[in-house]
């Protein structure tokens, strides 16, 4: 069996996207937990992730630009050096210090780390436009493969985190975890093959805006499908499964951070190993645009009934209960792999509708929007769950998950020629 021409440098690339997403999972369950156990509020822990969000709709716009400028594997060791630097950073943070500077401090690390995390995203994805095989298939497999398999990892990071935090203290795991990604760097970078785009020098930054009609309505309907799963991700069942299993003990805390890391460790990881299977679930491979749209319009439907019923139950039940957890933590799995299919479609569906030579554009132009969608999930998991609690986390999760129905149903297999010319 003949080799694919890109498999070694998408190998690599994968490896080093790998190594940056577990560091960035441990990294949000090490800040979410640690200054939980400090005092903070639901509001005050949204507002350390909101920097974060934010770094990330300006930084796709233009690393898109960078990339097609000055190449891709620019964009990717920028985001690894970014992420060592906001570790190391991240661990001078002061216990003496108030909660006010504690927050804005905290805020410019995530921010940091958030720029990084949407370089190294940016250069991965565009990688396998132009690395991929063209026929049976090649670019949905490839894409899952690196999608599914990045999502698994972030989610072993969810548990490292909250296993380092609770073994061996805050200071000690950032410092571990920046050397650790600071040595793959330089593995990465030795060990690069070609392949990837060095640039050209004709690219214009007006360019980033896309003017593909499919582009355009597909990243709307990205914006909606993350904020859907970040308004119930980031902050409410994180503080919901606290409030539930903790004594406020130490012990306590321990077990609960141990319980909480390893759900949210377990759900990423089921939702990557199922976005690794969606070319197949889908059978993608015999399916025309035509139907690969169809699909992506049930599935998004399918998706928004799960948060409603949820919504629903926790609603109406008394007070949490060992029945009510189990079902919480069922429903959130089964949105978890509904999920997993719809992001998968997405990101087959924008490198589909893009071209080579725009391929980082809209890339960068789609994870701007994606990086929207995590904000305001992020902003209103924190206020929807002080104002309302887990069931108006939910139910704000089903009515974005409407507005995404609404954007993949303007989604045309037509191939806007005008845009690409």
């Amino acid at each position: 069996m003949t080799r694919p021409a890109g498999l070694g440098a998408y190998m690599t690339v994968t490896a080093a996207y790998w190594a940056f997403m577990l560091t960035d999972g441990a990294l949000r369950m090490l800040v979410l937990l640690h200054f939980h156990t400090l005092g903070f509020s639901p509001v005050q822990l949204a507002y350390l992730f909101v920097l974060y969000e934010i770094a990330g709709v300006v930084t796709n716009l233009s690393a898109g630009w960078i990339a097609a400028r000055f190449g891709l594997t620019s964009t990717l060791y920028a985001g690894l050096v970014l992420q060592i630097v906001a570790l190391l950073a991240l661990a001078q943070l002061d216990p003496a210090w108030g909660i006010t500077a504690s927050v804005i401090f905290v805020m410019l690390v995530q921010g940091l780390s958030g720029v990084a995390k949407d370089l190294a995203k940016m250069s991965s994805k565009s990688a396998v436009k132009i690395l991929a095989p063209a026929d049976d298939g090649g670019l949905f497999r490839w894409v899952a493969i690196l999608t599914g398999s990045k999502n698994a990892v972030k989610g072993a990071g969810f548990l490292l985190g909250a296993a380092v935090l609770a073994l061996f203290g805050f200071v000690p795991s950032v410092l571990t975890m920046a050397a650790i990604l600071f040595v793959i760097l330089i593995g990465v970078a030795s060990g690069m093959p070609s392949g990837l785009p060095v640039g050209r020098k004709d690219a214009k930054f007006s360019e980033v805006l896309s003017k593909n009609r499919n582009i355009n309505w597909l990243s709307a309907a990205r914006l909606f499908l993350f904020g859907a799963r970040d308004v119930w991700f980031v902050v409410g069942i994180p503080i919901y499964f606290y409030a539930v299993l903790s004594d406020g003990s130490e012990d306590g805390n321990r077990a609960a951070f141990f319980t909480i890391g390893t759900f949210m460790a377990v759900w990423t990881i089921l939702y990557g190993i199922v976005q690794g299977w969606a070319p197949s679930i889908l059978k993608a491979a015999s399916r025309s645009p035509e139907e690969i749209l169809a699909q992506a319009r049930r599935w998004v439907a399918a998706l928004a009934v799960v948060p409603a019923l949820l919504a629903t139950l926790v609603l109406i039940a008394a007070e949490p209960s060992p029945a009510l957890t189990v079902t919480i933590i069922a429903g959130l799995l089964i949105f978890g792999g509904i999920f997993a299919v719809n992001s998968s479609l997405h990101s087959f569906l924008i490198l589909s509708f893009t071209d080579a030579r725009r391929v980082t554009m809209d890339v960068g132009f789609y994870y701007m929007s994606n990086a929207a969608g995590r904000l305001l999930g992020t902003v209103l998991s924190g206020f929807t769950y002080q104002v309302g609690g887990l069931p108006l986390c939910l139910a704000t999760a089903a009515v974005m998950i409407g507005l995404s129905w609404l954007g993949t149903s303007q989604l045309s297999a037509r191939v806007d020629t005008e845009a690409r010319a």
